[in-house]
């Protein structure tokens, strides 16, 4: 059997910020029936980031998360700007959050967050040879502590359920796997 898409019969926006943009569609779904009320959240697509330094440690940054009221144990990464390439986006994200500079980007995986509710993409990069080149520029309400950690650290953090976000476990599944192949 395929699965087909469904038609949008009609949409409304009822909240159109700069972060947060929230529609409700009416759909046409495969079997014929119609779907009221189908809320659709559109973000801008994100990137992050499997960053090794140049002595092969992992860079993570830790944050607190408002929505989900933790401290969290992130890889960094960050909004795409308008137009901006993601390659492009990675390497600016890195510089301001972290400081470092990085001799390689190679795209490993391209994740939807949430397809069910979210209209967004997430550009997972890993990015080798990362040096410390300049302080941190964060934004204004930005407040996040950068860690290294080994490869070996990384992965006992992650059996210890010590990364919380899953779309940064993820993008360390990508990684490290990426990472076995060299």
């Amino acid at each position: 059997m395929e699965i087909l898409k469904w038609e949008k019969l009609s949409s409304k926006y009822l909240v159109k910020e700069r972060w947060a943009t929230l529609r409700v569609d009416t759909c046409k779904l495969q079997n014929g029936s119609t779907k009221d009320d189908y809320y659709v959240l559109e973000y801008p697509n994100w990137v992050n980031a499997v960053a090794l330094t140049e002595d092969n440690k992992l860079i993570m940054v830790r944050q607190y998360r408002h929505a989900a009221d933790i401290v969290s144990l992130e890889i960094p990464g960050g909004v795409i700007d308008g137009d901006e390439l993601p390659e492009y986006a990675i390497r600016r994200e890195l510089l301001e959050e972290t400081g470092y500079s990085f001799k390689s980007a190679e795209l490993i995986a391209t994740l939807h967050p949430n397809p069910a509710t979210a209209d967004n993409v997430t550009y997972t990069y890993l990015l080798k040879g990362g040096t410390k080149t300049h302080e941190q520029h964060l934004d204004e309400h930005e407040i996040l502590i950068v860690e290294e950690y080994t490869i070996a650290e990384v992965k006992q953090l992650l059996a210890n359920h010590k990364i919380d976000q899953a779309l940064h476990c993820a993008a360390l599944f990508y990684g490290l796997m990426k990472l076995e192949e060299y």
